[in-house]
This record gives C-alpha cells, sequence and structure tokens, in this order.
C-alpha cells in the first residue's frame, strides 16, 4: 500500500496530541506530557507557531511529524526544525519513517530552507541507527 501526506487540521487537534502521547510514552517520558488540546489549538492553529504532517497508509493516520521554522544567521534564511517524528508501532518496517523525512526535505527546498535539523535521545539507538542510516550528520 502506498503511503500519502496530509497537513493536520484544526479539527485534528485530538489526534496530534494522541500522536505526542504515543511518541511520549515511547520515549518513556509521557508523565511528561503537560500539553492540552486548547493549548496545541491555539499554538498550532491559532498563533501558527508550528505545522503537523500525517503520514497516511490509505486513509488510516499512520505516523506524524511536528515541525517549524528556525533561523540560520550563517545561511541567512530559515530552515525546518523536525520537533517530533513518530510511526506508529505496527506500521514500522515499511520505510515510512524515511518517507515523512523525504516529505519534510521537500518542504524545506520548496520553501528556500537552508537545512533540515532535528535532535534524538541518544539512548534512542534504533532511531539513531535509522537516521545515519540515511546519511544524517550528527
Amino acid at each position: 500500500m502506498s503511503l500519502g501526506f496530509r497537513n493536520a487540521q484544526r479539527n485534528d487537534v485530538g489526534l496530534i496530541l494522541q500522536f505526542i502521547r504515543e511518541l511520549a510514552d515511547y520515549e518513556k517520558m509521557l508523565s511528561e506530557v503537560v500539553a492540552d488540546e486548547a493549548t496545541l489549538e491555539e499554538w498550532i492553529f491559532d498563533k501558527q507557531k508550528a505545522e503537523v504532517i500525517f503520514a497516511l497508509e490509505g486513509e488510516k493516520e499512520v505516523g506524524f511529524a511536528l515541525y517549524f521554522h528556525n533561523f540560520s544567521t550563517f545561511l541567512g534564511r530559515a530552515g525546518i526544525y523536525l520537533e517530533d517524528l513518530y510511526v506508529k508501532p505496527e506500521y514500522r518496517g515499511k520505510g515510512y519513517g524515511k518517507a515523512i523525512l523525504k516529505k519534510l526535505a521537500s518542504i524545506a527546498v520548496e520553501r528556500g530552507c537552508g537545512r533540515l535539523e532535528w535532535w534524538c535521545l541518544d539512548w534512542n539507538k534504533p532511531s539513531i541507527g535509522f537516521y545515519l542510516s540515511l546519511g544524517a550528520e550528527p
């Protein structure tokens, strides 16, 4: 089955929060999530400080990425900072994480951004291995 993408809409706030909680649980940090739907709606949709895309297998959201623009003074232009990338466990191993990164890279290129950056927890060896396999540089 092919993977599709869609931008999050205001009525997706509950789904965004669900993905954030699943990611936090995976990272053993669920107790640190204090975000709620109202806060996410305000900052993502009202203030437009972040964006979310969903990865879709058919009509089902199987992964998400939350990102925002940063700025490089040396490059003199904006970049994209990937805050969260998550694929539901039952959909891993299908190349969906790589597809999400490729989608973000294409958004960065389309917008004329200087770079695409992210940070990964140092204990998360599967994710570190994944990023390194794509040619990412620490």
